[in-house]
């Protein structure tokens, strides 16, 4: 199977759009109510949305195509308003990384996390940042992996009504 990168354009927020629907739903289904997690995918991953982010170009997104079929996308920007803290430094966040469930275990989330990491050092980003779900130990152990670590902070995430909350991880370069 090949795997290329490619950036994804306002034309691909369909695509998009299920891609980031199915994957949410299969990373986070049964942790909030049915209701709250509809309405958390039809607010933020609806095509016009997601073509509204796409077109803004500081804000990068990318898929991961399996024999030119998208199955998984990157997005990250530099982006201060989620955890000021970061101002201290040329800071990147990782905002989304998925890969949809059949293509677990394939390297395509290492290839995404690849491509960011050479993005930030070629741009002289100082630390990559992200925040993941406090009970998703999967994702955890992928970033650790990758050398993030507990940034000491969280913040709420709350899908609908749903409350949960995020760590905010951090990786210096």
């Amino acid at each position: 199977m090949e795997i290329k990168l490619r950036r994804i354009v306002p034309a691909d927020a369909g695509v998009l759009s299920v891609i980031a629907q199915q994957s949410f739903f299969d990373t986070f289904t049964g942790t909030c109510t049915e209701t709250d997690m509809q309405g958390f995918l039809e607010e933020y991953f609806n095509e016009a949305r997601l073509a509204s982010e796409i077109s803004d170009e500081n804000n990068f997104y990318f898929f991961a195509e399996a024999n030119g079929v998208p199955v998984g996308y990157l997005q990250f920007m530099e982006d201060y308003s989620g955890f000021p803290l970061m101002k201290k430094w040329k800071a990147l966040e990782l905002k989304r990384i998925y890969v949809l469930t059949t293509f677990h275990g394939k390297g395509i989330a290492q290839q995404l996390m690849e491509f960011i990491f050479n993005y930030a050092k070629e741009q002289c980003y100082e630390v990559i940042w992200l925040g993941v779900w406090e009970h998703n130990n999967r994702a955890q152990q992928f970033y650790k992996k990758y050398g993030f670590v507990p940034s000491g902070h969280t913040h709420d995430f709350p899908i609908g009504s749903t409350p949960q909350r995020d760590m905010w991880l951090w990786k210096f370069l």
